[in-house]
C-alpha cells in the first residue's frame, strides 16, 4: 500500500455547495500530494466543472452516480431507495478495492450508514466510531465519539480509546498517546456507571491510560487522547466550535474600537490570522470514522475546498501509514476486550447515528 499512489473516492455531490467546491479542493490536493482521485457524482455536471479547470489532463477520473442523497433525508430512507447515489457508489468502490479510502461532506447519517454496511467493520470493533481533532494551548488532542453512538457501554469506549491511540500516533506523531476518559471529576470514582466501568477496562488495558479529565481541562494539552460517547462528544464539538467563533467576533470587535483599538488590530493581525487557523475546522478537512475495514472521513457540510483538500490528504495520509493494519493489531493485543465483549454483549443496543 505504501508503495503506490494513495486512491481517494470523493463523493462530488455532497455538501452545501457541491461540485464547484469539491472539484477545485479534489484537485488542489492531485496535484499537491501526488494522489489519484475518483469523482463521483453526474457525470455530464462533474466532467463541465473540471472543464473549466483544464483537468481532464490531470488523469482524475469521473464514475457516475444518477442520484443524490439530500442533507435532509434520512439515512435509512436514502440507503433503501437511493442505491445509486453518489454516497452509496463511492463507498462500494471501498468495498469493491478500487479505491483505497472514501470522503464525502454530503448527509453525514447517510455516509455512516453507508460505510458501515458496505465496507463492514474491523475485526473486533463493536461500534465504528468518529473522531476529530481538537487544539489546545499546546497542540491538538484526538476527541472520540463525536456523535456516531450516542448510546454505548463500557465496553464501546475502551475501543474508542484504542481507536483514537492508534489515530494520535499515526496523524500527530506522539509515540505514546495520554488517554482518558472525559467525566465530571477527575477521581477514579467520578462519572456515571458507564463512565466508571470503562475507566477499569482501560485502566487494566495496554492503553496509556492516565484517568478522567473534566471539560475545562479539554484544552490544556496535557492529555492527548479524550474518550466519551457519541452524544456528549458531539455537544462538546459543538459548543467548542461555538464558543471559538463568538470569542473571534467579540475579540475583533473589542479590537476595532476606537483610534487605538483599530492600530492595535493592525498590529495584531498576524496574531488574529494564527488563532483563526488554529479553530479553522477546514485545518483537518473531516472526522475519520474508525473501525471500518476501510478508509471514511465525514466532512462539515459547509466545507469548502481547502477543508475538502484537507480531508483527502488525511485519507491518504491513512493509506500511507497503514493505519487500520495497526488498529487490528492494537484491538487484538487487548485480552480485556474479549472479557468485555462477553460481559455487555447481550444487551448491546443497534449503532446510532
Amino acid at each position: 500500500m505504501a508503495n503506490k499512489r494513495p486512491r481517494i473516492a470523493v463523493d462530488a455531490m455532497g455538501g452545501d455547495f457541491g461540485p464547484r467546491v469539491v472539484i477545485p479542493g479534489a484537485l488542489h490536493a492531485a496535484k499537491a500530494k501526488k494522489i489519484d482521485i475518483v469523482l463521483v457524482g453526474d457525470k455530464p455536471r462533474l466532467e463541465e466543472e473540471l472543464a473549466a479547470f483544464g483537468a481532464r489532463a490531470q488523469g482524475v477520473e469521473i464514475v457516475h452516480a444518477s442520484q443524490v442523497v439530500e442533507m435532509e433525508e434520512k439515512p435509512s430512507e436514502a440507503l433503501r431507495k437511493k442505491k445509486d447515489s453518489s454516497i452509496q457508489v463511492a463507498v462500494n468502490l471501498v468495498r469493491d478495492g478500487q479505491v483505497d479510502g472514501v470522503i464525502s461532506a454530503g448527509n453525514s447519517g447517510a455516509t455512516l450508514a453507508s460505510a458501515m454496511f458496505s465496507i463492514g467493520r474491523v475485526p473486533g470493533v463493536e461500534r465504528p466510531a468518529l473522531a476529530t481533532f481538537m487544539p489546545t494551548e499546546k497542540s491538538h488532542f484526538v476527541l472520540i465519539d463525536v456523535g456516531a453512538n450516542v448510546d454505548c457501554k463500557p465496553f464501546h469506549l475502551l475501543q474508542f480509546g484504542i481507536m483514537a491511540d492508534v489515530l494520535a500516533r499515526s496523524m500527530l506523531g506522539i509515540q505514546n498517546p495520554r488517554v482518558s476518559l472525559l467525566s465530571i471529576g477527575e477521581e477514579q470514582g467520578k462519572g456515571n456507571l458507564q463512565v466508571k466501568e470503562a475507566f477499569e477496562l482501560m485502566r487494566a488495558s495496554s492503553l496509556n491510560f492516565v484517568g478522567n479529565v473534566e471539560g475545562r481541562d479539554l484544552f490544556t494539552g496535557d492529555v492527548d487522547v479524550v474518550v466519551c460517547d457519541g452524544f456528549v462528544g458531539n455537544v462538546v464539538l459543538k459548543q467548542s466550535e461555538g464558543l471559538a467563533s463568538s470569542l473571534g467576533r467579540l475579540l475583533k470587535g473589542e479590537l476595532r474600537r476606537g483610534f487605538f483599538g483599530k492600530i492595535g488590530t493592525m498590529l495584531a493581525l498576524s496574531s488574529l490570522k494564527r488563532f483563526s487557523r488554529l479553530v479553522d475546522y477546514a485545518e483537518y478537512g473531516g472526522a475519520p470514522f474508525l473501525g471500518l475495514e476501510g478508509i471514511c472521513l465525514v466532512c462539515h457540510g459547509a466545507s469548502n475546498s481547502k477543508a475538502i483538500a484537507n480531508a483527502i490528504n488525511m485519507a491518504a495520509k491513512f493509506v500511507e501509514g497503514n493505519a487500520n493494519e495497526h488498529l487490528v493489531k492494537d484491538i487484538a493485543a487487548n485480552i480485556n476486550l474479549t472479557v468485555a465483549r462477553k460481559k455487555y454483549r447481550s444487551a448491546d443496543p443497534e449503532p446510532t447515528s
